[in-house]
């Protein structure tokens, strides 16, 4: 239980809770929206431009031989919770908004998160260094793969056209690339201030986050989600938890992987990132619908954190 409120108290749920609350009484509007629209376009380009600095490419490419850990892990990820993402919001679509059903999706093929992943694999006594390549290699692809898998799965009700495929590369690909370019010459930098430039991550997310449900306040978003489909989301959200730390742990289990890479599995596996999640789905989508969209993301990310830990905890003294 006190595991599991020092979890509310991280310091990203902190700041994701005050972006939703300020945007729900103070969402930004007319001129003002074009302005922090550029601010959150800014804080994004940085975001990706420090996990370009962050991440050695020595490590990935070693992490990347353990092909019996990773490609399941890759399958996984965007194949059975993409498809256990499609299920749930072809359900949803009858008892939620249909952009918040879509959500679902979206959730679904996510990659996983970086930094709790490996944390709580750290506190299981799982193997750190294969969750943290997992998490790097995945995020890796999730840049290029959720977007047009999303399309694919959607069909018609998102279009990704080109302006929006400039967009991802301007303000995804193009930081991280310059990242990787630099890394060996400031990766230290990174590594030395990395409590001061957490602090710039989380700030970035929660922009983007503000951004988002203002404008989706500002179309009506707590009068067109009903209590009725708060209570389906929830039920919708604890369905996809359960498949995603049960199925992810039964699953390595059937690989016959080492308990440290069963528990990387694990958490890589189950997590989601809103790391990830809030930045491309205010590329993706118009500001109103990103708001809605991310509605699933937020809460099934708020709940994992809360059960992650004392299943961590429950691991390490098994």
């Amino acid at each position: 239980m006190i595991a599991r409120l020092k979890t509310l108290f991280d310091p990203l749920v902190r700041l994701l809770l005050l972006a939703i609350a300020l945007a729900t009484v103070l969402p930004v509007t007319g001129e003002g929206r074009a302005v922090v629209r550029v601010v959150s376009d800014a804080a994004i380009f940085f975001l990706f431009l420090l996990n370009g600095l962050r991440l050695p490419r020595d490590q990935v490419l070693h992490g990347m031989r353990n092909a019996r850990f990773l490609l399941p892990l890759i399958v996984w990820v965007f194949g059975v919770m993409g498809l256990a993402g499609l299920g749930l919001s072809r359900l949803g679509e009858g008892v939620l908004p249909s952009t918040v059903a879509l959500g679902l999706l979206f959730l679904g093929l996510l990659p996983s998160t970086v930094q709790s992943a490996t944390a709580y694999c750290s506190i299981a006594g799982g193997n750190v260094a294969a969750s943290v390549v997992a998490a790097a290699v995945i995020n890796i692809l999730g840049v290029f793969v959720t977007a047009p898998l999303l399309a694919l799965a959607a069909g018609g009700d998102v279009g990704i056209d080109l302006a929006g495929l400039q967009r991802i590369g301007l303000i995804l690909l193009l930081p991280f690339a310059i990242g990787q370019m630099l890394q060996k010459r400031l990766g230290h930098v990174v590594a030395e201030n990395r409590i001061l430039l957490s602090w710039a991550d989380r700030s970035a997310i929660a922009i983007a986050v503000y951004v988002a449900f203002s404008a989706a306040v500002e179309q009506g978003l707590w009068t067109l989600v009903s209590l009725s489909a708060w209570v389906w989301l929830a039920l919708l959200i604890g369905a996809f938890l359960l498949l995603g730390f049960a199925g992810s742990w039964l699953t390595g289990g059937a690989l016959g992987l080492a308990r440290g890479d069963r528990i990387a599995f694990l958490f890589a596996g189950a997590q989601k990132s809103i790391a990830l999640g809030a930045p491309l789905a205010s590329v993706l989508f118009p500001p109103a619908t990103a708001g809605l969209v991310l509605l699933p993301v937020l809460a099934y990310h708020l709940v994992q954190m809360i059960i992650s830990a004392p299943i961590a905890a429950r691991l390490s003294r098994a």
